[in-house]
């Protein structure tokens, strides 16, 4: 099957996608393309599909930059791939050509980035934990110490889950209210002290505050769309022993 590759025309010019799970090689759970090395998946179906994606990019599978992502504000610099074991962080940047940044997510947001004109790209794993610590933020400051100018960094939210499937408690709430009341505007009320959390759009109002040129989403949700998406949120209530990982990739 082949693969299928979601791009934004804000990073157009720069080699970049959100891969969907369609055109991978693992089964069961994970059927389709499980990119997640921290997953129960079968490692050897694991490597292959990680080869397709690298393929798909234009670089060897070597060349396909992790890091051990910890829902952590830590942005790092990368000019090689990195040894095992992976340095902990939730966000690469780079000015080195053939440097392949990618984000594993399932459900959390996957933020790629791109000052074209400075030749500084960016990728960050930004869930709620993540986007509330500051993860994207420090993110530009990491873009613009290479040279990058935020006000010409364009930055693309890919599939993540979105407000309709996000459903969370009154402590979870509290913690963002606790930040700044401003935040109430990305929940929306539900039933029994529950609410619904709005993270793309909390995520864009972070870029945007934060002073990125350009900011936006693709619009899918990753728990809604099961045939195209992994979800940590629905493989917990569909009692699934574990859940794939999905992978986001830029590189100049």
């Amino acid at each position: 099957m082949t693969l299928e590759i979601i791009t934004s025309e804000a990073l157009a010019g720069v080699t970049h996608g959100f891969f969907t799970r369609k055109g991978g090689a693992s089964s069961g759970v994970y059927t389709g393309l499980n990119c997640g090395g921290g997953s129960h998946d079968m490692q050897g179906a694991v490597s292959l599909n990680r080869a397709r994606v690298a393929a798909a990019m234009g670089v060897t599978p070597e060349a396909l930059t992790t890091v051990f992502q910890t829902h952590s504000s830590i942005a790092l610099e990368v000019n090689a791939p990195f040894a095992e074991p992976r340095p902990e962080a939730d966000a690469m940047v780079t000015n080195t050509q053939g440097v392949a940044l990618a984000i594993l997510t399932a459900d959390c947001e996957p933020v790629l980035f791109a000052d074209r004109a400075a030749g500084v790209i960016a990728a960050a794993h930004a869930g709620w934990k993540g986007a509330l610590g500051g993860v994207l933020e420090a993110t530009l400051d990491a873009m613009e110490a290479l040279g990058a100018k935020r006000e010409n960094t364009a930055a693309v939210i890919g599939p993540t889950i979105s407000a309709q499937a996000y459903e969370v408690g009154p402590e979870f709430r509290a913690r963002f209210l606790d930040e700044s009341p401003d935040h109430a505007r990305f929940f929306t009320d539900g039933e029994n002290g529950h609410a619904w959390f709005d993270l793309p759009a909390f995520g864009l109002a972070r870029l945007w505050r934060a002073g990125v040129g350009h900011a936006e989403w693709t619009g899918h949700c990753t728990y809604t769309e099961a045939d195209r998406f992994y979800s940590y949120r629905r493989s917990v209530h569909r009692r699934e022993p574990d859940y794939g990982r999905l992978i986001s990739v830029i590189r100049l």
